[in-house]
């Protein structure tokens, strides 16, 4: 399967509706957490020769992908009562680590393809500046929009051939994706359990302080 019927058997309504059809999978992709929907395929394709505009594509994929991932900041950022006192108690140190490196580590969750959620997630229970994680993370989004438009765009098909070209059935890329999802929410849960407070207590014994509470 070459490279445009792949983007065209996984996403069938892509080349019809445009610029809405990349609005909606770069939203409802980035919006799902820890599964990753490939909206880098749309925006790839799209940007392959000169039917679309290459800068609005950039812009409308790094816009969409930061108003979901402003959602999900946004929910973890009020929804610290969920999550039980003494789960909340091992976190602080993580999200005190997270928190001081916020801006870079939004910006670079961003321009990478990462799992962003592992880091936005803390963000937000940590109570980290949400415009500064709006212009980080929109930073962020166009940097790495930009690269996959312009490689696309100048590398044609060829760029993403050796990766699709063994892929016969694309119900092989939605199983991928949800073992995917489920690995990384199993992270997660990992991530919650363990004993932040001993962990990074050995190498960043300032996590443990309570900013809050110094004099």
């Amino acid at each position: 399967m070459d490279y445009a019927a792949f983007s065209e058997a996984l996403f069938p309504f892509a080349s019809e509706v445009g610029y809405l059809a990349l609005t909606l999978v770069s939203f409802f992709g980035s919006l799902i957490p820890f599964i990753p929907l490939p909206s880098f395929v749309v925006l790839a394709s799209m940007a392959v020769g000169d039917h679309f505009n290459i800068h609005l594509l950039a812009i409308i994929s790094a816009v969409a992908a930061t108003l979901a991932k402003q959602i999900i900041f946004s929910v973890s950022y009020g929804g610290g009562k969920i999550i039980s006192e003494k789960t909340r108690k091992r976190m602080k140190p993580f999200e005190r680590l997270v928190k001081r490196y916020g801006a870079g580590a939004a910006f670079v969750a961003a321009a990478t393809p990462i799992p962003d959620d592992l880091v936005y997630i803390p963000l937000g229970l940590a109570k980290y500046n949400p415009r500064r994680f709006f212009v980080a993370t929109l930073t962020g989004k166009i940097v790495l929009s930009y690269a996959i438009v312009l490689a696309s765009h100048f590398a044609g098909f060829s760029l993403l051939d050796p990766l699709v070209e063994n892929i016969d059935d694309v119900s092989t890329i939605y199983i991928g994706m949800i073992v995917f999802g489920g690995s990384l929410t199993a992270v997660v849960i990992l991530l919650l359990r363990l004993d932040w407070v001993r962990i990074l207590g050995r190498f960043a014994p300032w996590t443990l302080i309570d900013e809050d509470k110094k004099d």
